[in-house]
């Protein structure tokens, strides 16, 4: 999969391509059905047009972060579903200042060179969201590309959606997610430096940023671990603690993630953690025996889980 930064000066075989329109935030089940849709739309290379920052992040900076995927875990879902080309167009004030007929004629037209549009039918777009998916319907006439809406795709009555996913993963339910999602939630990003407290204590972690991303219910899970790159690639099963580690006073949020059964250097690598299970919130304890006990129960309690995956 190609990536492209901007929807100006692409190369000619950018362009031309039948795209799935829209944020995806998630990649979810209804996502997935519509860039499938795309892809069967016409004989064309599959795009997918999105947006960084996420136009909510622009239009509400000061609200609590609502994010399911950072830029490069999106990126990776995508490619998992065949994506050619992923144009990740800038959200600045050029292009939230565009009418719908703009949007449509510079930037899908004459910037993308795009064949045949899809987008959910309840897709919104242009300055003040004023333009829906039957507006892009006409425009796509006017201009000369297709347009297909795809219905909306749910369970037992209820609509697929990054929200519904936000309340399952808040109320420590990664499972029920994971039904939404059509696979695991996963927080993705590179390896910093902690107070390396885990070394210490025989539980040695990779610790993750979770800045800007919506945060699970805090507390530990059964983790699966995908470390992207460095001579460590691999799948690993763990446990993560997902909060502000009340032990040591400390309140900034982040994930801390023990693999089971590795040694290795993680600094600077690309992980990709899958929350499986919730298995308990945090908590203080009376000292670090009593902390340490219960993080070999909870390791226990996660190989349980994970061997049966």
């Amino acid at each position: 999969m190609k990536t492209h930064l901007h929807w100006r000066d692409l190369p000619p075989d950018a362009r031309g391509a039948t795209v799935a329109l829209g944020n995806f935030d998630g990649v979810h089940l209804g996502h997935a059905s519509i860039i499938r849709t795309a892809a069967a739309a016409v004989d064309a290379p599959l795009g997918v047009v999105t947006f960084e920052p996420h136009p909510r992040e622009r239009f509400a900076p000061d609200a609590p972060p609502f994010r399911l995927m950072n830029p490069e875990a999106r990126a990776n879902r995508l490619a998992r579903l065949n994506v050619d080309h992923l144009y990740e167009l800038p959200f600045d004030a050029e292009l939230a200042g565009l009418t719908p007929h703009e949007f449509a004629a510079q930037v899908l037209c004459a910037g993308l060179g795009v064949v045949h549009v899809t987008v959910g039918e309840d897709f919104r777009f242009g300055k003040d969201r004023a333009g829906d998916a039957a507006t892009l319907t006409a425009l796509g006439q006017t201009l000369g590309f297709g347009v297909t809406i795809a219905p909306l795709v749910g369970r037992d009555g209820q609509d697929f959606s990054s929200t519904a996913i936000r309340t399952a993963l808040a109320e420590g339910d990664p499972r029920g997610a994971a039904q939404m999602l059509g696979h695991w939630h996963r927080i993705e990003g590179e390896v910093i430096h902690g107070e390396k407290r885990g070394r210490e204590l025989g539980y040695p972690t990779a610790n993750m940023s979770v800045d800007r991303l919506h945060l699970p219910k805090l507390g530990v899970y059964a983790v699966l671990v995908n470390v992207l790159t460095g001579p460590l690639a691999g799948e690993y099963h763990g446990v993560a603690s997902l909060g502000v580690r009340p032990m040591f006073g400390e309140n900034q949020p982040n994930l801390e993630v023990h693999l089971f059964d590795f040694d290795g250097d993680l600094y600077g690598q690309h992980l990709s953690i899958a929350l499986v299970d919730y298995l308990r919130p945090e908590m203080r304890f009376d000292g670090l025996p009593a902390l340490i006990e219960q993080m070999d129960r909870d390791s226990q309690a996660a190989r349980a889980i994970l061997s049966g995956l």
